[in-house]
């Protein structure tokens, strides 16, 4: 089973994985020596970067809004008010409605 990431995660896991390739493709340099070419700033200006983050931070915000359609539902909000409400599409709120 995939386990999914927190935007908070997200992030931490493509530095480490950056990081990593760095090792594999840089094996004379040490770990001291690899941070200092690449600074954690630097990377974080790249787009690369960017994107993932903010890929992350849609993503969670969608889960976060899927969660909420139950609650809402049960509140007895409409399939279209809790749509029109979380931003979601109508088909996504039937959908968690029905169980599917």
């Amino acid at each position: 089973m995939r386990e999914e990431l927190t935007p908070d995660q997200k992030p931490q896991e493509l530095l480490q994985l950056i990081e990593t390739i760095l090792v594999y493709k840089l094996p004379l340099l040490n770990r001291r020596e690899i941070e200092t070419m690449f600074s954690l700033d630097e990377l974080k200006q790249t787009q690369y970067f960017q994107d993932v983050r903010e890929e992350a931070r849609q993503e969670g915000r969608l889960n976060k809004a899927l969660e909420a359609v139950p609650r809402l539902l049960a509140l007895g909000l409409s399939v279209e008010q809790v749509a029109s409400a979380l931003e979601l599409e109508v088909e996504q709120v039937r959908a968690i409605q029905n169980g599917t």
